[in-house]
C-alpha cells in the first residue's frame, strides 16, 4: 500500500464526509466522489493485477476498459470508476474466498 495519495483534492472541499472501509481499513471520502475516486484519495491502490504483481490505479477511467473492478466484503464486484461511495461501504482489493 502507498502512504500518500495518487490524487490530491484541489477544490469542492464542501461536500458532505462519507465514511467507507477498504480492507477492514475506515477511510473517509466526500459525498459525490466515485469509488475509485475516494480510494485513490486515501492513499490506496486499486488493486493488484491479475496478470502480474503490479499494482492497479484504474486506467480509463469512464467504464470503458474493466481494470477498475473491486469488490464488497458481500462478494459483488463493482466498478469503481462510476459507481458512487456511500456511507459505510465495505470493500477489498482481493477476491474473497468464495469468488468464483
Amino acid at each position: 500500500m502507498i502512504t500518500a495519495g495518487r490524487i490530491v483534492r484541489l477544490a469542492e472541499f464542501d461536500r458532505a464526509e462519507v465514511h467507507f472501509y477498504l480492507d477492514g481499513q475506515m477511510c473517509s471520502a466526500l459525498a459525490g466522489d466515485t469509488v475509485l475516486t475516494a480510494m485513490l484519495a486515501s492513499g490506496h491502490v486499486l488493486r493488484k493485477s491479475e496478470f502480474g504483481p503490479e499494482w492497479r490505479a484504474g486506467f480509463c477511467l469512464m467504464g470503458a476498459c474493466q481494470d477498475c473492478w473491486v469488490w464488497q466484503d458481500e462478494g459483488p464486484r463493482l466498478r469503481a470508476c462510476s459507481a458512487l461511495i456511500v456511507e459505510g461501504l465495505r470493500l477489498r482489493t482481493t477476491a474473497p474466498e468464495s469468488w468464483p
